[in-house]
């Protein structure tokens, strides 16, 4: 809700010092300006990503904007996850979380984090991880090499979606000066057969789209790139947490120790601390 918040505040701050100075709102109203530059940005995206990239990107819009994952409780039930699964195979054996990881729907302790079910993508992280770390066979510093090839991979793979709305930010200006160009044009045209104030008014619809193209990059679609980015730092930095559990376990670590090593690699915004840790594995 802080990102819609923060659109409100630049449409009324925008159009309310154009008001204030004595303008009209319905002067810069013109949807086939919006039509040109919109359409153009569109079609730019498309040309410019594959269909992966643009089915990702139009998933995140709502999840930027009316949502935020990536908090304490989140980071809590991963390290929570973790606590168990790692403390069942210290107990029991690594060949005793077999069918937890084979079917972690079906797992009585996957069951426990709802929140981290849902993210098919962290679940099959952990999962396969797992498994790697069940066949004994892969010493700790080979383990955490491969975390760190996965971990690039998937970093890049997350900020691709914001890289591509960030490059229709940059093009936007450039959209409003075609529109204004088209403008100019049109206005030529008429020029023998309009007077003054026919002329003024092409000429001021010409410079709407040069405005509007400015006020939609630098007001909405590069913050909201800017917003994607720290999404996908956030979500990278949690499977940088699941790698420093999982390889200080490799190493013989207890797992209230390996959680720790976790915790310290989460981000300090909303990393919780050594207490609320504590508190809320003894409570699961």
């Amino acid at each position: 809700m802080l990102k819609i918040a923060g659109f409100l505040v630049v449409i009324v701050s925008v159009l309310g010092g154009f008001v204030l100075s004595d303008g009209k709102v319905a002067a810069l109203w013109h949807p086939f300006e919006i039509l040109i530059i919109g359409g153009a940005a569109l079609g730019a995206f498309l040309v410019a990503n594959s269909m992966a990239t643009v089915r990702n990107t139009f998933a995140k819009v709502p999840q930027i904007l009316f949502g935020h994952r990536f908090g304490k409780p989140y980071f809590l039930d991963v390290l929570g996850l973790l606590y168990e699964i790692l403390n069942k195979s210290r107990r029991e054996g690594m060949m005793a979380i077999e069918p937890d990881i084979e079917e972690p729907q079906e797992s009585p302790i996957f069951s426990k984090y709802p929140a981290i079910l849902k993210d098919d993508r962290m679940i099959a992280f952990i999962c396969d991880y797992l498994r790697i770390m069940s066949t004994g066979n892969m010493a700790p510093h080979e383990l955490e090499a491969l975390f760190d090839v996965e971990i690039s991979s998937l970093t890049e793979e997350l900020q691709t979606p914001s890289h591509a709305v960030n490059r229709v930010a940059d093009a936007l200006p450039g959209f409003g000066i075609v529109a204004a160009v088209l403008g100019i044009v049109i206005t030529m045209g008429i020029l023998g057969d309009a007077n003054n104030a026919q002329i003024g008014e092409k000429v001021a619809t010409a410079l709407v789209g040069t405005f509007l193209g400015i006020l939609a990059a630098y007001g909405f679609v590069g913050p909201f790139a800017a917003a994607m980015e720290h999404d996908a730092t956030e979500e990278a930095n949690t499977y940088e947490a699941v790698k420093m559990c999982l390889v200080a376990s490799a190493q013989g670590l207890p797992p209230a120790l390996a959680v720790e090593f976790g915790r310290k690699a989460l981000l300090s915004e909303y990393r919780p601390s050594f207490i609320e840790l504590e508190e809320s594995v003894k409570g699961r």
